[in-house]
């Protein structure tokens, strides 16, 4: 189990830390675990006097140390929370408190899209006593993984297409994804075991025809035809379809394949487990190998981070998204 199944599988069975500092760029697990700590350790009657939600920039670290030291009133626990603690005055003085925390007080800080120093004395108390976990964002290859194990744990399967386009189309924020997987089971409700594409374009409204899923398996198949329906329809709606998102996919695509050129065992199961991909996904590069060779994919690589720069404005003068994203997909494909 990863830090965030683990922090919630104890607070569930009521075995709490007295300090939880969660920190880093994916604010979901932070968001999750601060919510269920207020919602679920004290009653409600216990919260008047022992719950305390302060805001980084309105408080030092001086007072939350001191409302740390108190003592719970009618209660075995106070539950004080620092949200935005990234903002927090003078944070290194918490170390007096890490130092010697008091078993009754569970201290929450949510130190969101920046990490603390370990080197640092409170980042040295906090990992010594297992109280400091960051949470990274997911790599664009995590995320349909993620979403199949989201809604394994609801009780709900989804077809192996429906989760890569969710990927596709909603990025790496998981608070994001969740939203959008929340609404999407209310409105098929509770009598689908299993969700699929078409119950993603009727609910969610992304197109199970012109999505870089799609376009990907284009490429691999080298169908021409299909790749510039594609992005025609990309180069229409730049905003919903980002070309960025496009190399990153791509380029996630090759660069794996490349791995794939060097494997001595390419059974499917040694392929999977090499490139960290479902088995489902290994015809695509046994496919890609046929019609792209080692050369060629070295210099769609190289045209990848090329369009990659040109996209950030690096060597591009006038050209728009959508005519980039033609001049890249010509040249990879020609």
């Amino acid at each position: 189990m990863n830090d965030f199944q683990n922090i919630m599988a104890d607070l569930k069975k009521r075995q709490f830390k007295p300090i939880y500092f969660l920190m880093g760029e994916e604010v979901y697990y932070i968001d999750e675990i601060t919510n269920y700590i207020i919602n679920n350790v004290l009653t409600e009657e216990e919260k008047g006097f022992n719950q305390t939600i302060y805001y980084g920039k309105d408080v030092d670290a001086a007072t939350v140390v001191m409302s740390a030291r108190r003592f719970p009133m009618m209660s075995k626990y106070q539950v004080i929370v620092v949200k935005e603690a990234q903002y927090l005055d003078k944070i290194e003085e918490l170390q007096h408190y890490a130092a010697a925390p008091l078993e009754s007080t569970i201290l929450v800080l949510d130190y969101k899209y920046k990490t603390l120093d370990k080197r640092k004395k409170l980042g040295t108390l906090l990992k010594k006593s297992n109280s400091i976990f960051e949470f990274k964002k997911l790599y664009d290859n995590q995320v349909s993984a993620w979403v199949t194990s989201y809604l394994s744990a609801e009780g709900v399967s989804i077809d192996i297409r429906a989760s890569a386009l969710l990927a596709d189309s909603l990025g790496t924020d998981l608070s994001k994804i969740v939203k959008e997987l929340d609404k999407l089971k209310v409105a098929i409700g509770t009598g689908v075991k299993q969700i699929t594409v078409e119950h993603i374009e009727k609910n969610i409204g992304l197109s199970k025809d012109y999505n870089n899923f799609e376009l990907q398996k284009a490429v691999i198949a080298k169908d021409i035809l299909k790749a510039n329906k594609i992005i025609k329809v990309f180069s229409k709606n730049p905003k919903d379809h980002p070309i960025q998102a496009t190399i990153s996919i791509l380029f996630n695509y090759f660069s794996k394949l490349m791995l794939y050129y060097y494997l001595a065992d390419k059974g499917k199961a040694n392929v999977a487990k090499e490139l960290g991909i479902n088995p489902y996904f290994v015809q695509d590069y046994a496919l890609g190998a046929r019609n792209y060779g080692a050369r060629k994919v070295v210099a769609i690589i190289s045209i990848l981070r090329e369009y990659d720069m040109k996209s950030k404005g690096f060597g591009n003068v006038s050209a728009n998204m959508g005519d980039l994203l033609k001049e890249m997909m010509f040249k990879i494909m020609h």
